[in-house]
């Protein structure tokens, strides 16, 4: 009986093992069990990418997003229990024709005027900044989370959102540029820079090896936090929050300019740019009737010609392998029409 008993364990054993599937012929065959674990995608994560096409880092454009992904560049990390998706680019690779800089960043695809208007928001943090660069240049060490951008006229950007951190340092700044959408040619075209927590982007070293102060109410690689964008009528409004810190809001008319005179430059544009080129003014309607779209993801800054960041000859690999590169998680976005503020 107990012999009878240990030849139908290894039987039932052997059959748990396999499954019955069939040939082309037809005939039963025995098919070994593979522990097979499933894929999860960018979409599954953030149901909205149907709404969206992308430029990876290497070069890649896409224009169908549901159920892709790409190591190193585009795909999802879990961490507990939250799926985060992530995109990472390094500082040189493949990127558009108007930009030096790289991205593994969303494009939406709809466009809207700013009187039309529409929402962005997103919950993220940002894990990796370049570790190389000049710490007096603007944009070292630094890279975009989310954009406006036009897709007519000078095709300037009336809202980018930075995140920024000086090496050695454990707090970085978050802050947001308005490019203004410069009357006449663009050759006088310059970005207004706004802090939310930390610093804007004039605050630079002293020279090139040379950080300033560490921010205060910064916010560290890793920490979370939050923006929304409302376009509505014309006005951008702007949300940020973060556990543990103040939430933070704006306002901008982007139908109406500030900056339509020379009296109307800020003092922190001439310090910044008037040594170096011609500081133009906005046309007075600003970005009135001109098409835009959303940008989201991880728009790294540290390929400008004067940011000197290593690039290892433009290999990949290396510069993942020595810190030339950026590196934003999302855990949540929304991409919509805009919303009356007031309800």
């Amino acid at each position: 009986m107990k012999k009878t008993l240990i030849i139908i364990i290894i039987i039932f054993t052997a059959f748990a093992c396999k499954n019955t599937s069939k040939d082309a012929s037809g005939t039963a065959v025995q098919v070994e069990n593979e522990s097979v674990s499933e894929t999860k995608f960018p979409s599954d994560v953030i149901p909205f990418m149907d709404k969206w096409k992308i430029l990876l880092g290497d070069g890649t454009h896409l224009e169908d997003l549901m159920n892709y992904e790409k190591k190193d560049f585009f795909y999802v990390e879990n961490e507990g229990d939250t799926d985060w998706v992530v995109y990472k680019t390094p500082n040189s690779g493949i990127t558009s024709k108007t930009s030096s800089n790289t991205r593994t960043e969303l494009g939406e695809k709809k466009h809207w005027i700013p009187e039309e208007g529409g929402k962005l928001t997103g919950t993220l943090k940002v894990q990796h900044v370049s570790t190389t660069g000049h710490a007096n240049v603007a944009s070292s060490y630094s890279v975009v989370v989310g954009q406006i951008h036009s897709d007519e006229g000078h095709e300037n950007e009336p809202l980018k959102i930075f995140y920024k951190k000086f090496p050695g340092h454990t707090k970085g700044s978050v802050f947001w540029n308005y490019e203004i959408n410069t009357e006449g040619d663009n050759s006088g075209r310059w970005d207004y820079s706004t802090p939310v927590w930390g610093y804007d982007f004039s605050v630079v070293g002293d020279d090139e090896t040379t950080s300033p102060a560490e921010p205060k109410d910064g916010i560290a690689l890793g920490e979370a936090f939050s923006y929304e964008v409302n376009v509505y009528n014309g006005i951008m409004y702007l949300t940020f929050k973060s556990e543990g810190h103040e939430t933070i809001k704006f306002t901008k008319n982007l139908l109406k300019s500030d900056f339509s005179t020379k009296k109307g430059i800020p003092q922190q544009i001439i310090d910044v740019y008037a040594s170096r080129r011609t500081v133009g003014v906005e046309r007075e309607i600003a970005y009135a009737g001109e098409i835009n779209y959303f940008k989201q993801g991880a728009y790294n800054q540290a390929n400008g010609k004067s940011t000197k960041s290593e690039i290892y000859g433009g290999d990949i690999a290396k510069q993942y392998a020595n810190g030339s590169y950026a590196e934003v998680w999302f855990k949540e976005a929304t991409v919509g029409p805009g919303t009356d503020p007031n309800l």
